[in-house]
């Protein structure tokens, strides 16, 4: 297997945008393409994420119509879902396609319009990405799902209301740094304990916007890098996992076995440890998330996660920088971009472009990417190169 760098990123603005979802996608591939300064006839293969592109626009077969938009060739295009996780999902083919051999430059991206619709249908949409059966025909959506488990780690581990706003506050902090972010507005701790309430104990300021955006990167084997003109970041580890589909087929509803076991297969492959990582970008659909996934990938124990925010340790400047981007909280969420935006990130990030929100000498980045309420997860492991 071939060792896999990325040469080239591109991220559109995220928010309620005018463009069309094939717009956002086309933009952000060709700026990718720009910024590894790539033509779009040397790209052997895509791959899209995308959730849900039919219901929220009425779109399908997007996968071929945002290639075209972006000017390749009769290449191989293939569209990715994996309800979140989509993004993310669509990176681990691309990998896995240059790593192989099947393709020497892939360009692979995400993208989401999710603002054409009402809020109520957007939430059935989304809806459908948990088990419809027994949670979603019933009205147990995404914000009551994770409220559930905020209200278990809250029993389990004494983590506090605080320690949710704590998330929230620190990303949102993150987020004023970031021109592409859909909030650049700092939050106080007060204002999320008395934003209106969503699902007990989650009020508006726990949960990540309806966003538009796009995100892209372009994958080439390590060595073809000598005879480019970019910056690249080496791929360590791609890993994926599985986890049960319906929250009440969870044994432990502050354990999310997928991340468990992504974060367990990438640490592995790349012969890394959590403490070696400098920064992360996780899955922050919800406060009680990023807690969760911050204990799940090991870079806290159980019951740590809601702390670290609450003192600063997750925050620029802090021993374990997360969500330097603003997260899905404050960047934004639009679903199907969201494991590329994570993954564009750490690379700005690692090649030390990141500006007011750099963390200074970060050499080792993982991304997190959910999809549903644990059914789905991505995580990556890239490297700044020397």
């Amino acid at each position: 297997m071939r060792s896999v760098s990325i040469i080239g990123i591109g991220i559109t603005d995220f928010g309620a945008l005018p463009e069309g979802i094939v717009s956002l996608g086309a933009e952000a591939c060709c700026a990718a393409l720009a910024d590894g300064g790539i033509s779009p006839e040397r790209v052997d293969a895509f791959f899209l994420g995308n959730f849900a592109g039919q219901a929220f626009t009425g779109q399908s077969h997007l996968a071929p119509m945002i290639a075209h938009a972006a000017g390749l060739g009769p290449v191989p295009c293939t569209r990715l879902e994996g309800a979140c996780a989509s993004g993310g999902l669509a990176m681990r083919q691309g990998v896995q396609a240059v790593a192989s051999g099947a393709a020497d430059m892939v360009l692979v991206a995400g993208a989401e319009k999710m603002s054409s619709t009402s809020t109520t249908k957007t939430a059935e949409v989304l809806a459908a990405a948990g088990d419809w059966v027994t949670e979603g025909a019933r009205g147990a959506t995404f914000p009551a799902l994770f409220a559930l488990m905020a209200k278990r780690h809250m029993h389990e581990f004494s983590t506090t209301r605080e320690d949710l706003a704590g998330v929230s506050v620190k990303n949102h902090s993150h987020g004023m740094l970031n021109p592409k972010a859909h909030f650049r507005k700092e939050i106080t701790v007060q204002e999320v304990l008395e934003a209106r309430p969503v699902a007990d104990p989650l009020g508006m300021l726990d949960c990540s916007p309806i966003s538009d955006g796009a995100a892209a990167v372009v994958l080439c084997p390590d060595e073809m890098v000598a005879d480019l003109h970019a910056t690249p970041v080496s791929v360590l580890a791609s890993a994926q996992a599985s986890g049960p589909p319906a929250l009440s087929a969870s044994r432990d509803i502050t354990r999310l076995r997928a991340t468990v076991r992504a974060a367990e297969e990438a640490f592995r492959v790349a012969s890394l440890q959590p403490e070696d990582i400098d920064l992360a970008e996780v899955h922050d659909c919800f406060s009680i998330a990023e807690i969760i996934a911050l204990e799940d990938i090991g870079f806290y124990p159980k019951g740590e996660g809601g702390r670290a925010a609450r003192e600063g340790e997750t925050a620029l400047g802090g021993a374990m920088p997360v969500n330097t981007s603003g997260g899905l909280k404050a960047k934004g969420h639009p679903v199907g971009a969201t494991g590329v935006a994570q993954i564009c990130e750490i690379a700005l990030q690692l090649r030390g472009e990141a500006g007011a929100r750099q963390v200074p000498g970060a050499e080792f980045g993982l991304a997190h990417n959910l999809g549903g309420s644990g059914a789905t997860c991505a995580v990556h492991i890239l490297r700044a190169c020397a």
